[in-house]
């Protein structure tokens, strides 16, 4: 991406690779990702009116959560992205039993109030509707079901927000395998939308 011309910023999660503080997989660490525009200021560069956002997995998860808290951001991208921890736990328990119980903070007393906080499903109606949001995900994924792009997108639908999911057939959870194809959806995207000024898509109903 920056040798397409962006400026690229990223924050790591908290308690990792010798980070300070501690990681509670969506809790105080989204900050760490709202502020990011504001860190961008400091970029001569970095054109802070056009911002987009990009996450995998469980970084899909916080774009989705970071899109409800700020209006700085103009496009996103997540790529197998969880949408739905009530989902995703009941497809791999051990997430619960060795990360959700062990970084969220009293998860056990409050587990359905932490896990509704973390889906993106449960609260589709806080999104924007004038942020486009390309959904990839990888049919043949275990670790994230497509199931959570795909019952996510049909939410997007019934609140009319901006969105293109594109399934890889046969691509694991980092479409390793069309990782090329990823790479030019991703710019295209972000070209379309931040460079490129594009129009937002017609959402409402409309066609012969």
């Amino acid at each position: 991406m920056a040798k397409k011309g962006y400026v690229v910023i990223a924050s790591q999660y908290r308690g990792n690779a010798g980070r300070e503080g501690k990681d509670e997989f969506r809790g105080k660490d989204v900050n760490d990702i709202t502020i990011l525009p504001e860190v961008l200021k400091e970029v001569e560069s970095a054109d802070t009116n056009k911002i987009g956002m990009y996450g995998w997995s469980r970084g899909g998860m916080m774009t989705y959560i970071a899109l409800t808290k700020t209006d700085k951001i103009q496009a996103a991208v997540v790529g197998g992205g969880v949408s739905d921890q009530f989902n995703a736990i009941e497809n791999r328990p051990e997430m619960e039993t060795n990360v959700l119980s062990e970084l969220i903070p009293n998860y056990a007393e409050n587990k359905e109030a932490e896990l509704e906080k973390r889906s993106a499903i449960k609260w589709v109606d806080q999104f924007p509707n004038d942020v486009p949001i390309l959904m990839l995900h990888g049919n043949s994924d275990w670790r994230v079901k497509p199931e959570q792009s795909l019952k996510l997108a049909l939410k997007f639908e019934k609140h009319r927000i901006p969105y293109r999911l594109i399934m890889f057939e046969g691509g694991d959870h980092g479409i390793s395998e069309n990782k090329e194809e990823v790479n030019e959806e991703v710019i295209n995207w972000f070209d379309r939308y931040l460079k490129n000024n594009e129009q937002l898509p017609n959402m409402e109903y409309h066609g012969r």
